[in-house]
Formats: C-alpha cells, structure tokens, sequence
C-alpha cells in the first residue's frame, strides 16, 4: 500500500447548508444535476423558490448573454440566499452521518445504505489513491467549471466507495445514528435521507485515522470529480481549493447496490431472431436457469423469452484481445461484444450514438416493449457485481458505459463546501 503520504485524507469541513428554520428541506434539495430531467427540473422550480435546482441547473433562456446567463444569475442567487441567511456556514468543522433507507426497485427488499459526508483531499489518478471507472466527456466538464468558476462552491457530492470488511466505521456510524437526526426526509422516490452533524474532535479523528490507509473509487461524479481537479490547477493552490465534499460508503456493507440497465433495441434493419439465435449458438448455450456459473443474458424477443449462457469453453482473449481477463468476464462486455456486434452487426459508434439501443433500469419495462410491438429485442443483464467493479479499476481500466446503476442517488443541497 504506498507510502504514508498517498492515502484518502478525509476533512470535516464548515459546511454551508440551509437554515432549516427558514425553508423546508425536503422542497430545496434535489437529485444529482445529471440525473435531472426537464421535467423534474421545471417541477424543482415550482417547489421552493430556493431550491438549489436555481444554482446547479438553472434556466438558459435565448437572451442569455456574457454578462446574464445561468452562471452568472447561479452566483448571483449564491449571493442572495448567503446573505437574507437562507443558507448558513456552521460554526465548527463537521462530518455528516448520511443514510439511506430505500426499497430495491422491482423487489420488496428494504435497504439502508450508511455513508458519511467529508471533504476529500483530491489527488491525481496517477497517485493511485483515488480510482475512477468510467471515461468522461468534455462537454459537462465545461459547464461543471463554469459554475465552479463563478460561485466558488460544491453544491454537491462526489458519490465514493471504500474497503473496510470489518465495517469498523459502520459500527461508529450506527452509534452516532442512535441520535436525533438534523435532517431527515423522504424524496420523490420514496427513499429516506437522514443526516446527522457530527463536530465532536474524538469521532472526527476517528473517522480521520480509519480512512487514512484507504483507496477510494469513484462510484458517481468523475465528470464533478475531475472538474475539480482542473479548478485547483487553475487556483493555483488557494486555500481550500484542494478539497470537494465526497460521500463515502462501505463496499463491503450490505446496503450498497447496483441496479441492472437492460439494453432494448429497435428499428434495426433486417433484424431476424431466428438468424440472430443461430449466431449466437457458436459463443452460447441456452439454459433454465439464472444460478448457472458463467455469463448469463437473458433474451426476449417477439415470441419468447430465453436464457443464454456464455460457453465455458471460449477463448475470451482472442475474441477480445484488447481487453483485460475482468473486463472480459463482465456480462454487459459480452453482450456488446459477442451479441450486439458480432450476432446483430451494430457498431460500437452507433451504439455509442444510441441509434438502436435504449437504456432500461425496469425489466418489467424492458419486456412489455418487446411484448407491445415498440422494441424488437430486448437483452435482459445481471447486475454488475461491486467486487468486478472494484477489480477493473484498480488495474486502472474502465467500465463499458451504464454499467453501474447506483440507486439510490446521492441529494444535492444537504451539505455544501465553499472556499469562502
């Protein structure tokens, strides 16, 4: 594990929030900025004039101009809601205590996943202490900075995962939560926030020691994640530009979980089950059941549902030369690959430019389009497994894109870091 110096440095921090006795919580927060439709965006306005949707995706409107344009109207409400106090800087440094009761989607199975809010020190990938999985695109990197450039504040979190198999952490987690929270509410889908202020030195310091010979992987937030790392650069090491609140979580808790994302395609030409189920019997068996060893897929189409396995027997590294024996292994890897490529002739540029495919959480969902006549196929995934995430990123590889589904997300507006 390194030396002493590159290990997670985890901070409490004087966290700019909400004065609880001016607003209602529940109507200011938000889903993370990426996660938020139109829709949702519009019915975030409508809910609270301060609600922090004003400052991480405001409304563009055709006489935006250098001078007046959703980052500048961001600072300016910044500004605003900083001074009538609608939002306040707590006093002494803190941690946040933040769990998350939530029903899995699709099950009845109730969950509580058990975090905590702290400012991370960023490093470099290059330090090899923070890990990412995914690669990112330089449009929503652009606008991140913008907003960072003009309210000098981190009005979110970036969503990190952690080793500790003997929960030590938890256990002091699960002391804490035995209080009286400071904040808890229930959002749009059903989940259940509750947030506990934690400033006490000893439990700080605690925390602090436990983390420090930790690596960290980016669940959620690479493009937020490396945003900042560009805005310390371009800080020129101003104080507290170094740090961004990140929430960390246990991968070795029982709450964690990743959602599937079923692909479902439709308005391919010349598309024939038949031929498709023909190619695919040169890589895959069919079978009965999902507890079989292997790669699994599940596939509908028109007239069934079937089950594939992947043929003990392949030889993986010469199908897929380029990628490593764990991104191999990855069912949405063989899928793409072994499926969508080679049985159905899509290209990786027009999957990547979604021409055919769909992006499906709900397998329910995925097989009533198929049934009712507005996909022709739909590839039914298992979810990815939390341990095959962690095994590609530390070997410093990525992930195919919607991999991992993370659920629930992580609110925005609970907890904010300011450099000021």
């Amino acid at each position: 594990m390194g030396e002493w110096s590159l290990m997670a440095k985890v901070f409490p921090f004087r966290s700019l929030r909400y004065d609880l006795n001016k607003v209602p919580i529940e109507k200011v927060v938000t889903q993370p900025y990426d996660k938020i439709s139109k829709e949702m965006q519009d019915r975030y306005y409508a809910l609270h004039p301060n609600n922090i949707i004003r400052i991480i995706l405001g409304k563009a409107t055709p006489e935006d101009s250098p001078s007046n344009n959703v980052y500048t109207r961001a600072a300016a409400y910044l500004k605003e809601w900083r001074g009538s106090g609608v939002l306040e800087q707590l006093s002494a440094p803190a941690f946040f205590v933040y769990y998350q009761r939530f029903t899995v989607p699709g099950t009845q199975e109730v969950r509580v996943r058990k975090g905590f809010v702290g400012a991370g020190q960023l490093e470099d990938y290059r330090n090899k202490v923070v890990f990412p999985h995914e690669r990112t695109l330089t449009g929503p990197k652009k606008d991140r900075l913008e907003l960072l450039r003009h309210t000098r504040t981190q009005f979110e979190q970036i969503f990190m995962l952690y080793e500790d198999s003997e929960q030590t952490i938890d256990k002091e987690l699960d002391e804490i939560a035995r209080q009286k929270p400071d904040i808890q509410i229930e959002d749009e889908y059903g989940v259940q926030h509750t947030v506990w202020i934690v400033s006490d030195p000893q439990t700080v310091g605690f925390i602090q020691q436990q983390m420090a010979d930790k690596n960290l992987i980016i669940a959620d937030g690479h493009h937020r994640y490396e945003t900042a790392l560009g805005f310390r650069k371009e800080m020129r090491g101003e104080r507290g530009s170094d740090r961004i609140p990140m929430t960390f979580f246990n991968i070795n808790a029982p709450g964690l979980t990743i959602l599937p994302t079923h692909r479902v395609l439709a308005n391919l030409p010349n598309f024939d089950s038949k031929s498709m189920f023909a190619k695919a019997a040169e890589c895959f068996d069919v079978v009965n059941s999902n507890k079989e060893d292997g790669v699994t897929i599940g596939v509908v189409d028109d007239g069934k549902e079937m089950l594939l396995r992947l043929k003990p027997s392949l030889d993986l590294a010469s199908l897929m030369p380029d990628l490593s024996m764990n991104q191999r292994k990855l069912d949405v890897v063989v899928l793409h690959r072994l499926i969508i490529e080679k049985c159905l002739g899509i290209s990786e540029d027009a999957v990547k430019k979604e021409s055919y495919i769909t992006y499906v959480r709900g397998r329910d969902e995925a097989v009533k389009m198929v049934r009712d006549g507005k996909a022709q196929v739909a590839f039914l995934l298992n979810p990815t497994r939390l341990d095959q995430m962690r095994d590609i990123a530390y070997e410093g590889n990525v992930m195919p894109q919607k991999s991992t589904d993370f659920y629930p997300k992580v609110l925005s507006g609970l907890t904010m870091y300011t450099l000021e």
